[in-house]
């Protein structure tokens, strides 16, 4: 498997894309990352995906994130971050003609995976949605009412239940660490609201995957928005126990491996 990158003018400004690229020929992957994290986070994801004949896993930083441009954690709104995504989508569909996509996005990334198969379903295979973030969440609410809202970033201790994820998370020069930005939080709340408004996924197998134990995306909160967007596809796995990144869990061997299964189930048999 090998590792790059490239960058392209996005909506409000450059956007950095990190591929995995190895030598299947399968489907190729999106990977849509959470809120103040970054697309190096998911490097064990894009291995198991290569290793199930992924040609190529393309992740973008998200605006203001990463090493992608913008002010730090700063999302004025969510439309021009899906537009961004989906110029990768429409990049990987270049280089790789043919190929069926499949998207996924964690936190905030499944908010904007959710956004982007709203409008393009007919574009994609397949979704997974981890602890996404498309539901009523009364920490966002807890927050815009708060003036001003106070200087405290995630705590990286309920990111997951294996102590290192959070030691990582806390070192890591690219996660933004600061406090939640108050028109980010209200980019998020309006975006939520499209998303309950937005129509259901249709036919579009889609795996939505949560920590029962999630306390910044809550579990009951999400099932209530799956619930009015659910399509006819749609597929569910609670883990008991889990935090928050379920790919970064105690249980991430399992968490992955009923990913990769989902994946290609729906896409069927390898060509040949």
């Amino acid at each position: 498997m090998n590792t790059d990158s490239y960058e392209f003018e996005g909506r409000a400004g450059r956007i950095f894309v990190r591929r995995w690229t190895g030598d299947g020929d399968r489907f190729v992957a999106l990977v849509a990352h959470g809120y103040g994290e970054h697309s190096g986070r998911y490097d064990h994801v894009a291995v198991e995906l290569v290793g199930i004949g992924a040609a190529c896993v393309y992740a973008p930083d998200h605006l203001g994130h990463g090493q992608s441009v913008g002010e730090r954690a700063l999302i004025n709104g969510f439309e021009p971050v899906v537009d961004d995504l989906h110029a990768v989508a429409e990049r990987a569909r270049d280089d790789h003609p043919g190929l069926p996509v499949v998207l996924i996005g964690h936190s905030m990334g499944g908010l904007i995976a959710t956004l982007l198969a709203q409008r393009y379903a007919g574009e994609l295979a397949a979704l997974v949605l981890s602890g996404p973030l498309i539901g009523a969440n009364p920490g966002l609410d807890l927050l815009l009412e708060l003036d001003p809202i106070p200087d405290v970033p995630i705590d990286p201790t309920i990111l997951s239940r294996d102590p290192d994820v959070g030691t990582a998370y806390a070192a890591d020069p690219l996660v933004y660490h600061g406090p939640f930005r108050r028109e980010t939080v209200s980019a998020m709340v309006a975006a939520i609201e499209a998303v309950a408004g937005g129509g259901d996924l249709g036919a579009l197998p889609t795996l939505w995957i949560h920590g029962q134990s999630d306390q910044l995306v809550p579990y009951d909160a999400t099932s209530g928005a799956i619930a009015r967007i659910r399509g006819t596809a749609l597929e569910h796995e609670v883990y008991p126990g889990a935090a928050h990144e379920v790919f970064n869990e105690t249980n991430r061997v399992d968490v992955l491996a009923h990913v990769t299964s989902f994946i290609e189930r729906v896409l069927g048999p390898t060509p040949g």
